[in-house]
């Protein structure tokens, strides 16, 4: 027994691989047999994938087409579906409004723009706006012979200055028995007509204004509802002018 122990130490070596040579030294480290299989495996593995991609550009149809290759782009190594600009669903600035903002902070400034909006329409009364449809006013006469005479401030029994006023035209019979109140100077007048239109253009600037709360607390008051968990499905996308349409499952309270 002992003798076999002493001769199965004598096998018990230590197993040393063979180290780069002192004359190759300044080569680095001699390169093991992992080390080489791993080299190899990566080198035929890059190899197989140029032959094949090689033999698909080879075998392509000229005439090939998906739309994913105008409908996508490259990210990052990475291909990414384009969104278009007008379908996107939630702007910065809507976004930002969202997280920093509460829908009763939201709701109280778009009241806050309806009443001046109301206010302004009241002082304007919309008598000349750029968008308002111009009105037609028709004039039946007789004769030809009429038509080719009709004079438009006789008929109306005005001064030819004030023809083309849709507002605010008094008659000849006024104008000789009532003084004129206002501005009759050509110069203030078309300082007034400057203010006026000064004005109808923050109206309009204030009813956008209003319409993007509307949207905004709309959004808002969706991402609320989304938090409740019923089963739901959306019907409408979220848009840049609309919040998403969710139908919710019918329950009946108890």
């Amino acid at each position: 027994m002992s003798s076999f122990r002493k001769a199965l130490k004598s096998r018990q070596r230590n197993h040393h691989e063979r180290s780069q040579p002192g004359f190759r030294k300044q080569l680095g480290l001699l390169e093991k047999k992992k080390d080489y299989k791993l080299r190899a495996d990566d080198y035929h593995k890059k190899q197989n994938t140029l032959a094949a991609l090689r033999k698909k550009a080879l075998e392509k149809n000229p005439d090939e087409f998906y739309f994913k290759m105008i409908s996508s782009a490259l990210q990052d190594g990475v291909h990414v579906i384009k969104k278009p600009k007008e379908q996107e669903e939630v702007t910065e600035e809507q976004k930002k409004m969202m997280r920093t903002q509460d829908i009763n902070y939201v709701e109280m400034k778009r009241v806050a723009e309806v009443k001046k909006i109301e206010r302004l329409k009241g002082e304007l009364h919309l008598l000349d706006a750029e968008s308002k449809p111009k009105n037609k006013h028709t004039f039946f006469v007789d004769s030809k012979k009429e038509v080719q005479s009709f004079n438009l401030a006789d008929h109306l029994n005005t001064a030819p200055e004030l023809v083309d006023r849709v507002y605010n035209r008094p008659s000849l019979g006024t104008l000789e028995t009532k003084r004129i109140q206002g501005a009759v100077d050509p110069r203030a007048l078309g300082k007034l007509a400057k203010q006026r239109k000064h004005q109808y253009k923050i109206l309009s600037q204030r009813i956008d204004r209003e319409k993007k709360m509307f949207v905004i607390s709309q959004k808002i008051q969706t991402r609320k509802d989304l938090q409740d968990k019923f089963k739901k499905v959306k019907v409408k996308k979220e848009t840049t002018s609309s919040a998403a349409i969710y139908k919710f499952e019918a329950k009946r309270k108890r």
